[in-house]
Formats: C-alpha cells, structure tokens, sequence
C-alpha cells in the first residue's frame, strides 16, 4: 500500500513508527508542520513527528500549508493509496482529500461521534467518563464527521490525567491504524456513518479554560484538574492575585456549609482525611482539597503551608471567578 503520513505532535509519533516497522505500510513520505520556537529559550525546534521521520530516513516535507498547487501536484505524482493523517493541524482541502484511491484515514482520540474537535481527551476526562478509546475515520470536509471505520476501547482510571491517557491512546490508535490500512486494502474494513444527532464537541482548550470556578462540585473541578494536566492547569485567584492548584484531591462523605470559595477550619478534618491540604468549599457544599498550592514565580507548597505563609484564616474566601468556557 502507498502511504504518505501527516502527523505533527508527540501523539502522531506511535503511528508513524507502527507504519514504518512494517513491509507493507511503510510511509513515502512523512509530512508535518514547518519548525517554530517552542520553550523559553524560543528556539527553532522541529516538531516531534519530523525529528522521528529525520531518524527513521524516512522522506519529510514540513509543509507551511497543504493547500500550495505545487505541494499537492509532489503528491499527485506520488500516487497515493491513501494518506494517514493523524493531529497534523491543518485542514484539507476537497482536492487533497480525494487525491489518493483510499482517500485520507485519520486517527481520532475518542469513540466517535462523541468529543469531535480539537481536545478530545481533555473532554473525556473533564466529563468524568470512565471509558473512552480512538476511532479510525474516512475524513470528509466536516469536522470530524466522516465515516467510520474501527474503533478500540480503552478504561479511564480514576485518577488518570490527560499527561497519562494521551499517550496510551496514541499507542492504542497506532495499533489501531495498521489494522485499519490492512483491512481497507483486503476489503474486510468498510466505512460506517456516523449518527451526527449522537455528536458532542470538545473545543480547542485555552489558558482561560483552566480558572477555577469554585461554584462547581469538588468532584467535577478534581475531573478538570485532571484533564488539564500538564495544561493549562488550574489556576484560581486569591487577593486578584493567580495562585495554581497544583495537587487536588475532592473529600468524599464531608459537608463544607459554606459558600463556595471558602477556605474552612482544618481543624474540623481528622488529620488522616485532610493531611497538609487546604480545605475549600465547593458547589453543592462539597470540599476540594488543596493539597499543593503556587504562586507565580514562586515554590510549590502544601496547603498548610500556602495558609500559614499567606496568613490565611478560616472564612477567606478565594476570589470567585469564571473561565471563558467550563465543562
């Protein structure tokens, strides 16, 4: 089969090197985004799937936009059986789209038509699902919308972040995608539409979506906290000043009876229950607890310390404010 590969982060990587283990798989040609800065230093760096392309010797192109005529021409002539296209980040085009006999396969981090968009696992888990897998799709022009054609489960763990499940998924989906390219060249894989009245969404995430809305459950912010691991985090603000929630943990089976945003008497909690964490209360008269706390530019310390250190007494309350967009 002809493959020619579009992949452009660390999640693209798996399945570039599933397909190029193989003797049938083996991509032509290995596309991704042009190099930009990246870290504080801000220099040139390539992305993830050109470095491994770049070691693997297999043919890259870091493309600027796949709508350039004489990029699509180069990859005309290559006649294509089909394009892998995993997280590349630019849209494709009509013509690019039918170029090659298979079309374009892409590999989608959730069980479609649930969490179409561009953070598929962060939505998973802020949703609190238990289950969740990736979906090989025939693409079309809509989002996310094309045809199905296998999907692979996986379990969330109760405690997973997406700095865990992305990784695990993206190897999943590697699997997945040798199965797939193999089945659709023997005929045994056939695409399935999906019910568009099934569909959700999950939305590109921004820095804002991680402030903290403490008018939400403990146990709802613990599953935000966990799908913005390691970003944006979250971040609440105390004094109009930001300070990260850098360890969260909801108590189960306690009453805060307070509003929410309240930072409660420690005193109240038996030691084994609380620990070092600063206990806030939370919608619905849940209690999240802190368990390491940040300010800018400074140290990570444990909520006991955070309260002593800002001479923090029972009854302050954080500064309740809401994000852009909570799920």
């Amino acid at each position: 089969m002809r493959v020619v590969y579009f992949g452009t982060p660390d999640f693209a990587v798996p399945t570039l090197e599933a397909l190029a283990a193989t003797d049938d798989l083996k991509p032509l040609l290995v596309i991704s985004q042009p190099s930009r800065p990246v870290g504080r230093g801000r220099q040139i760096k390539p992305p993830p799937v050109a470095q491994r392309a770049s070691a693997l010797g297999l043919d890259l192109e870091q493309v600027p936009s796949v709508r350039d005529l004489d990029f699509v021409h180069r990859l005309g002539a290559l006649q294509p059986d089909v394009a892998v296209v995993v997280a590349f980040g630019q849209i494709f085009h009509r013509g690019l789209l039918e170029l090659p006999s298979f079309g374009c396969v892409n590999l989608h981090a959730s069980l479609l038509p649930a969490y179409r968009g561009a953070a598929p696992v962060h939505a998973a888990i802020a949703a609190g699902d238990t289950v969740t897998g990736v979906t090989t799709m025939q693409m079309e022009r809509g989002l996310d919308s094309g045809p199905v054609l296998l999907r692979a489960e996986t379990n969330i763990a109760p405690d997973e972040t997406t700095a865990t499940l992305g990784p695990r998924l993206a190897g999943l989906g590697a699997e997945l995608m040798v199965t797939t390219l193999r089945g659709l060249w023997d005929g045994t894989v056939t695409p399935t539409p999906q019910n568009d009245g099934e569909a959700t969404y999950a939305p590109k995430i921004d820095k804002e979506d991680g402030l903290v809305d403490w008018r939400m459950p403990a146990a709802s912010l613990y599953d935000l906290w966990r799908a913005y691991q390691p970003w944006p985090g979250l971040t609440a603000t105390l004094n109009d000043e930001p300070v990260k929630l850098v360890e969260v943990r909801p108590l189960t089976g306690l009453e805060a009876m307070a509003p929410p945003g309240t930072i409660l008497d420690r005193e109240r909690f038996e030691p084994t229950a609380l620990g070092t964490a600063l206990p806030v209360a939370c919608g619905g008269d849940t209690i999240l607890a802190a368990r390491r706390l940040q300010r800018p530019g400074k140290s990570k310390v444990t909520g006991a310390d955070f309260a002593n250190g800002e001479r923090l007494a029972p009854g302050i309350r954080f500064d309740v404010r809401i994000g852009t967009r909570n799920t």
